[in-house]
């Protein structure tokens, strides 16, 4: 986040730098042209007084678009934070409600594994009734038909 502000400012400055340097060499450029054409001297003065006007509102054109531009990057860095905080906001959401959840499921895993304990365990006790039962009728079914056994 911050990095990339330091980025925008460094860019920023850099191209700043440039359209200042462009503009110097340009005025340099002007009066070695106006010096060596030479000429009458008042002619000489609105010339470069002219172009000096030209010059400097040609730099205040591109000064002001460099801080237009700045604005522009101020602002998309700050929907870009924006957006970040919100997407920080729903992932921490998400994550609350991922432990509320693994919560539920181990005690949906404990509740399965006692029900098949006890699942077993009433298997087992109905095959031992059921012996019983067997054992029961057969003696029965034994003394009442074979009384003499």
């Amino acid at each position: 986040m911050w990095s990339c502000r330091l980025e925008e400012r460094k860019h920023n400055q850099t191209s700043w730098r440039k359209a200042n340097l462009t503009c110097k060499i340009a005025i340099d450029n002007l009066e070695k042209a106006e010096l060596l054409r030479g000429g009458d001297l008042l002619r000489q003065r609105k010339t470069t007084k002219e172009s000096l006007a030209q010059t400097s509102s040609a730099i205040t054109e591109s000064l002001m678009g460099i801080s237009r531009m700045m604005s522009q990057q101020v602002q998309q860095s700050e929907e870009a934070m924006q957006t970040l905080v919100n997407s920080s906001r729903t992932i921490l959401d998400a994550n609350e409600e991922f432990k509320s959840m693994s919560g539920t499921i181990q005690l949906g895993r404990k509740l399965i594994t006692k029900y098949n304990r006890r699942e077993l365990t009433d298997k087992l006790l109905i095959f031992l009734a059921l012996a019983l039962f067997l054992a029961t009728v057969l003696y029965i079914v034994k003394k009442r038909l074979f009384p003499f056994l």
